[in-house]
């Protein structure tokens, strides 16, 4: 079998960078040069883009750690009221988010019971804000979140008091006193 030999040339250090590579090679042989041209030093790496620390990626990380947590109380607060579950949820991250960034994990405690109460505070504080305008009993509340739930699942209007176990009177009283809200009036300027 015969062997093709092509004479190699070592070419001193490259003068121009190839198009089609990252590497650093003399100038391409020219149409009717018989000889193949090597360079064997590579381009200079490029620096590596510093990107700027984040001083709160630790608590980011413990807060991330724990949004099992955060679906759990925005779960429990969205069977109880008329807020949407994402909405409660939102809420709930920013709670722990704000336990992260004051926790401090010393005196061997957890983590979990910390965050609960950030996460329920913020959520309570945003239901108290943009909740009720009068004080309404508890068991209304639940009465009539679980009836708007009815209403939205395309229970007709009159059945919904039957399907909650209440007279239409008491529904129509419920309705009165959670579906009043706070309009905030601007003086004219």
């Amino acid at each position: 079998m015969d062997q093709l030999a092509l004479p190699i040339t070592i070419v001193a250090p490259p003068t121009k960078r190839c198009s089609r590579c990252r590497l650093r090679a003399a100038s391409h042989p020219q149409q009717g040069d018989e000889q193949l041209s090597l360079s064997l030093r590579p381009c200079r790496p490029r620096p590596r883009r510093h990107r700027p620390s984040n001083p709160n990626a630790a608590a980011h990380a413990l807060a991330l750690a724990h949004l099992d947590l955060a679906d759990k109380i925005a779960g429990n607060f969205a069977r109880r009221t008329t807020h949407s579950f994402d909405d409660l949820r939102q809420l709930a991250v920013i709670g722990l988010l704000k336990a992260a960034a004051r926790f401090d994990g010393t005196g061997g405690r957890s983590f979990r019971p910390y965050a609960r109460t950030y996460a329920n505070g913020e959520i309570t504080h945003y239901l108290r804000d943009h909740g009720f305008a009068i004080k309404v009993p508890p068991s209304w509340r639940d009465l009539y979140a679980s009836g708007q739930k009815f209403l939205r699942e395309g229970l007709p209007p009159h059945a919904v008091p039957e399907r909650l176990g209440i007279t239409a009177e008491r529904w129509r009283e419920i309705q009165d006193a959670c579906s009043i809200t706070v309009i905030a009036l601007q003086p004219d300027t």
